[in-house]
């Protein structure tokens, strides 16, 4: 059986859509004949913690551990929030439009034109050092590096280089052409040095994996050696055994991070209108909301008359998430505003394909995540001023509700099957080696 090591920052006990992806292909590798080894930090800073998703790692995976310097302690002194775990993107977005407080800028300024290309930037050296050690008395036959944060792409380049091994760079996210990069108040020469690692990577590594075809597109401008698009995908065995009944009430179920740029405000005016003009629909609402939650969502909520409705339910285990999702009448998702948002992917889009339940979606019509929907048969997107469409599609499916109905999407969810997608990866490995 052929061996890869695997360098990913996210690793259970981490909970959150970030482990999932490799945590799923670690779990089917040894059908195609791989053997993964996993170098992951031992004290990192994680959103949330999921111990749950432990059981997931299949018996007797070696799994590497060592220390990580986290910048973020010195964030949390400046800003008085010691004690609070960090969000993914939190300094652009209190900082962003001007409006963040002066240590949220100063630390904004360091995190993006100090800590190049992130803030785990200082486990690259050590890494780099151990994992030469190491490999020099156990071999692999590839490197695997997943990215965000890129360091992980930095750490691998350098050791296959050293070492001669094959690697392939996953791309789980953008880099330079990622939305958020633009509000990190990157100096003019930070940005230049971002654009010149991310285009090294991309030429290095033997092989670029990437979730979605716009990021394909963009990575192709690099010049890399080969690309490829694996997206993400669901664990039909995370389902198989589920049998959940669908609440009594038209409940719209949203699961994960809530941040301010993907509040849709538009769905709580329909909604909130929706209560006041067709008789009994207040009664049968419930909006359900599960995880970390920005306060706007709360206010507009809030504003339009929907406290009564509102079911306000904090971060929880993975597998208890996927219950709630089949138990939902329709599975709220928002992606981002931005243009830049056209070629993401959320691993939360699958998940709650494998829920089959319709999917009300809001972000880039003409996206990815459009294209992928329609593709399935499983829902609508509507942009975010989309008020007509959005209406009535809501309406549609309280139809149904009425009528003891629920839309069940039937289109090509298969292809996304977390077991199917490690057997692609696998084929290119195969391929590269």
């Amino acid at each position: 059986m052929k061996k890869i090591l695997i360098i990913s920052y996210y690793w259970p006990p981490a909970g959150g859509s970030g482990v999932q992806r490799w945590l799923k292909f670690v779990k089917y590798f040894r059908k195609f004949g791989y053997e993964p080894i996993v170098y992951t930090p031992d004290n990192p800073e994680y959103m949330a913690q999921d111990p749950g998703l432990l059981s997931e790692i299949p018996s007797g995976t070696t799994i590497i551990r060592k220390k990580i310097l986290e910048p973020y302690n010195l964030y949390k002194i400046l800003t008085g929030k010691r004690g609070e775990s960090i969000k993914p993107g939190f300094i652009a977005r209190e900082a962003k439009g001007g409006k963040g407080k002066f240590t949220e800028k100063l630390s904004l300024f360091i995190r993006s034109n100090v800590f190049i290309p992130d803030p785990k930037c200082f486990w690259i050296r050590p890494s780099i050092r151990f994992l030469n050690r190491y490999l020099a008395e156990n071999p692999v036959d590839a490197i695997i590096s997943t990215g965000p944060p890129h360091s992980m792409h930095m750490i691998a380049k350098a050791v296959a280089k050293r070492r001669n091994i094959r690697w392939i760079a996953d791309f789980r996210d953008p880099w330079t052409k990622m939305y958020t990069f633009k509000y990190m108040n990157n100096t003019f020469l930070t940005t230049l040095l971002h654009k010149r690692m991310e285009r090294n990577v991309v030429r290095s590594a033997d092989a670029v994996v990437v979730v979605t075809n716009l990021m394909r597109d963009e990575f192709l401008e690099l010049g890399p050696k080969r690309i490829e698009v694996i997206t993400n995908g669901y664990d039909a065995s995370d389902f198989e055994h589920l049998r959940e009944e669908v609440e009594e009430k038209f409940t719209i179920t949203y699961t994960g991070l809530f941040v301010k740029d993907r509040n849709p405000s538009v769905l709580w005016k329909i909604l909130g209108e929706m209560v006041r003009d067709i008789p009994g629909f207040r009664e049968n609402l419930a909006i359900r909301i599960i995880g970390h939650t920005d306060s706007s969502v709360w206010q507009e909520i809030s504003s339009n008359t929907l406290d009564n409705s509102l079911i306000n339910m904090d971060y929880m285990p993975h597998n208890e998430v996927v219950k709630w999702q089949q138990r939902a009448r329709v599975l709220l998702l928002a992606g981002g505003q931005e243009p830049e948002a056209k070629g993401i992917l959320t691993g939360k889009f699958f998940e709650y394909l494998a829920a089959r339940r319709p999917i009300l979606s809001f972000g880039p019509i003409g996206g990815d995540m459009d294209v992928a929907l329609r593709e399935c048969e499983a829902g609508a997107m509507f942009d975010y001023s989309d008020y007509a469409g959005a209406r009535g599609w809501i309406e549609k499916q309280y139809e149904l509700y009425k009528k003891g109905e629920i839309y069940i999407p039937s289109g090509k969810i298969e292809n996304y099957s977390r077991e199917g997608l490690c057997r692609r990866m696998s084929s290119l490995l195969d391929e590269i080696i």
